[in-house]
């Protein structure tokens, strides 16, 4: 696998260890929970983000990004009713996108396909969803912190404790990361 796209599998993980870690925090009622009745839950966009998963990357090769049997509205309705259930769909988009991301070679990456009948890349494809889905997991962090408050772990660096973490940081010498909690 070329450096791109084993950099590219490194941080579709590490974002969706980030949400994972977020979830973990949260009792299971926290889950559906929404700031008002125009925003979505955690479990509305756990819904979309593996719904928009499992459209993009199911025969990603010959059919369009886009599918027909999704129906991308109702991802944002309740129609989850337990952490199991949100789990098992959030699961489901991932084993969906990491299945196409290990079968493509890396002599593959300028091909094209096509998304709502655009042709990119699948460099480009793939671009595209690691924005698209690091955009809602930020949703899923701040929502989850917003509902923790003071109870809330920090998934990086705890206001308050930069200079610290740095200099243990710098103590350590020069390294590689390969973006894990880390960065």
């Amino acid at each position: 696998m070329s450096s791109y796209l084993a950099s590219l599998k490194t941080q579709f993980q590490y974002y969706k260890t980030i949400a994972e870690d977020t979830i973990h925090q949260l009792p299971e009622e926290k889950l559906f929970w929404q700031f008002n009745e125009e925003s979505n839950s955690i479990a509305m966009i756990i819904n979309h983000l593996s719904g928009n998963m499992l459209s993009r990357w199911t025969d990603f090769r010959t059919s369009d990004g886009e599918k027909s049997w999704r129906n991308r509205d109702t991802e944002f309705e309740v129609t989850m009713t337990s952490k199991k259930e949100v789990m098992a769909q959030w699961d489901k988009g991932w084993t969906c996108l990491f299945d196409g991301l290990n079968s493509i070679a890396n002599n593959e990456i300028e091909d094209l396909i096509y998304i709502r009948n655009m042709g990119h890349t699948i460099t480009e494809a793939l671009n595209r969803q690691l924005a698209h889905y690091t955009y809602h997991i930020g949703q899923i962090a701040f929502i989850g912190k917003m509902i923790q408050n003071e109870t809330w772990q920090s998934l990086s660096i705890p206001k308050g404790t930069s200079e610290q973490y740095n200099k243990e940081k710098f103590e350590k010498g020069k390294r590689t990361i390969h973006f894990t909690k880390d960065l």
